[in-house]
């Protein structure tokens, strides 16, 4: 172990989560495109809510990367979050949450931004699907002004976020972070966050990884999309271009991991999903923690695994400490 301060610098969008329930005929009535994330204004967010007429199911602090930071920081991990909110309600929820659960930052209380903080309406449905209706606000500015380049320098990997390619100043940030990670000799990692980004964003993001990353993080869609293939097996050869070791996570299968030299199946836990949102950011973080403490890939795939599958059971994107703890007791001791 080393002297670091952070285990993960995570960089990324701050949504506070707004989850409900719904059934597949309210997406019919309203317009409503099921199992995607789409961006949307504030009115037509405000709107959906009102239409619904239910309280939420919970609220919390959210954004890819943010739950992902969130799981390392259950599991045991020290982590950063850079990130942009408003100094609203919900901004301060934010910072709130984040503080709570352990989690370093570059927000502080006194100096945050006027403006409306993002929030994300989760909307699930009967078949455990999540359908993301998502109001980025203030953090669709988020910027190389949210760098802490000390706590970064002083962590041992980077996690960056893909949907902040989707905008101009939140690519420069990406791109900034990157290069500085690489000054201080810190591991670099992305996820491509949505087959969304692989898609429309795909040359915003090989800016990003350029030379190539350490680690990647997609499911499979989001593999085949990126490198132009029709197979899995062609993706996972050609991402060996971008990335020195990456995890492709396949749902109910389980996922695969590339770790330099060798592809490693890691099996899934069957499990009734009641909501799936959140469990590639769960997988991602469970798989940071696992290799910043120890752990082989193959045993940080388990760990991940195991705990992907047990938050695709419960409503929201993360785990308590509890099961966190549960989870590494039952693989390791």
């Amino acid at each position: 172990m080393d002297n670091n301060t952070y285990d993960v610098y995570g960089i990324g969008n701050a949504l506070v989560d707004l989850e409900f329930e719904v059934s597949d005929e309210f997406f019919a009535q309203h317009d409503v495109d099921k199992g995607q994330m789409t961006l949307v204004d504030m009115e037509r967010q405000r709107y959906l809510m009102q239409a619904i007429r239910e309280k939420e199911t919970k609220r919390q602090a959210g954004g890819s990367a943010a739950n992902s930071i969130m799981a390392i920081s259950q599991f045991g991990g020290r982590a950063f979050y850079s990130c942009k909110v408003a100094n609203d309600d919900f901004g301060q929820f934010f910072l709130e949450d984040l503080t709570s659960a352990g989690i370093d930052s570059n927000l502080r209380p006194e100096a945050l931004h006027s403006g409306d903080t993002g929030r994300c309406l989760v909307m699930v449905t009967p078949d455990a699907e999540r359908t993301m209706n998502t109001f980025l606000g203030i953090t669709s500015d988020l910027s190389t002004n949210e760098i802490d380049e000390e706590a970064l320098s002083n962590s041992r990997y980077i996690y960056i976020e893909g949907y902040l390619v989707a905008s101009p100043s939140g690519l420069d940030a990406m791109k900034h972070a990157k290069s500085l990670a690489e000054k201080h000799g810190v591991k670099t990692s992305i996820t491509f966050s949505d087959p969304s980004m692989a898609k429309f964003f795909s040359e915003g993001i090989k800016e990003v990884i350029g030379d190539g990353v350490d680690l990647l993080f997609c499911n499979e869609e989001e593999a085949m999309t990126y490198t132009e293939t029709s197979s899995v097996s062609e993706a996972r050869e050609a991402l060996k271009q971008s990335a020195k070791n990456f995890v492709i996570t396949q749902g109910r299968n389980g996922a695969m991991i590339f770790d330099g030299t060798t592809f490693i199946d890691i099996e899934p836990y069957p499990v009734e999903a009641i909501d799936t949102n959140g469990a590639g950011d769960m997988f991602a973080g469970a798989y940071l923690y696992g290799i910043t403490h120890g752990h082989s890939a193959a045993q940080a795939g388990k760990i991940a695994s195991l705990a992907s599958s047990k938050v695709v059971t419960q409503f929201g994107p993360r785990l308590d400490w509890s099961q966190a703890k549960e989870i590494l007791n039952h693989l390791f001791e």
